[in-house]
């Protein structure tokens, strides 16, 4: 599946590929500079590393730039139990519909693999973004320290089934 955002002249602006090990780097950085994780959020992604293990064993997907190339979010579809292991959206693509093309490109990767849901364990301050593209709120993950130190809403997407 491919999706992308278009200007007004047609030319697609960004485009969703899967991930390569060669954007490890590119990708953890992006976690690590997220604004969302500032405060009491920074230790969680301070050390925090997406590798190349991790891009090849799972379904990674980044959002890119056609005219640089340029990573500007990404996000992790685990298969089995089906859930949305990471989305990030780089600081200054928010608000350009980066994290809405993501969400939608999700749902058609969870479509075309059989799924039925999706689970989010979300971020708190993301939760309002997670229901406004469709996910449902269905409980809380409770704190795990050291490695999460605060509730969790958990969320799900209903993935449609083929007509």
């Amino acid at each position: 599946m491919t999706s992308s955002i278009t200007r007004p002249g047609g030319d697609p602006a960004v485009t969703v590929r899967r991930a390569t090990a060669r954007d490890a780097r590119r990708l953890t950085r992006l976690v690590r500079g997220s604004r969302a994780y500032e405060g009491p959020y920074a230790p969680m992604v301070a050390d925090y590393r997406v590798g190349p293990d991790y891009i090849e064993a799972h379904r990674v997907f980044v959002a890119v730039s056609v005219a640089d190339d340029r990573v500007l979010g990404f996000y992790s579809l685990l298969l089995a139990p089906p859930e949305l292991d990471l989305m990030f959206v780089a600081n200054d693509a928010q608000g350009l519909g980066i994290g809405r093309l993501l969400v939608a490109h999700m749902r058609g990767e969870a479509h075309a693999a059989g799924l039925d849901h999706v689970r989010v364990v979300s971020h708190p301050p993301a939760e309002g973004f997670y229901r406004s593209v469709g996910a449902l709120r269905t409980g809380t993950a409770p704190a795990r320290p050291p490695a999460v130190a605060w509730d969790r809403p958990e969320l799900v997407f209903p993935i449609a089934p083929a007509v």
